[in-house]
């Protein structure tokens, strides 16, 4: 079952690309851009992600943490981390269990999807956007809606 705007947003703990584990719970308080993305290194996934990148003190400056989401490991994490200079969390859901919890499950039935979930400090999805091939607007999106929450 998918997760729709209103709702709370489901906890979950994951490994990041440094290997320690990152609850969702640990950013309560503060606005967070969790997006689903299919992969590491690949053109699309290394648009968006450098679009977080290039966009990301503009999340700092309205308090937002930036939580990227796909079933790489943490050391393809790391790795696409260190080459892009993206200096916020990637998380590793190997089995796709977070990924299908949230519904953002697969595009075309053959990749997984590409969905950013904004939710607001108290812990509720304020907005969904899922766009497999429009890589900005997934950033333009999360900028929109964060405006809109202050």
């Amino acid at each position: 079952m998918a997760i729709k705007v209103g709702d709370p947003a489901p906890d979950f703990t994951l490994p990041s690309q440094n290997g320690s584990s990152v609850s969702l719970k640990d950013f309560r308080g503060k606005a967070v851009v969790l997006y689903f993305y299919p992969k590491d290194d690949t053109p699309g996934c290394t648009a968006e992600s450098c679009n977080f990148r290039d966009q990301y003190e503009v999340f700092e400056t309205s308090g937002a943490e930036v939580i990227g989401v796909s079933g790489d490991s943490s050391e393809s994490h790391q790795k696409f981390a260190n080459k892009y200079q993206l200096p916020f969390t990637l998380l590793s859901d190997k089995g796709d269990q977070v990924r299908k919890l949230y519904g953002a499950t697969t595009a075309f039935g053959l990749v997984p999807g590409r969905v950013t979930y904004i939710i607001d400090p108290s812990g509720v999805v304020r907005h969904i956007f899922n766009s497999m091939f429009n890589f900005k607007a997934h950033v333009e999106e999360a900028i929109k809606t964060l405006q809109q929450l202050v």
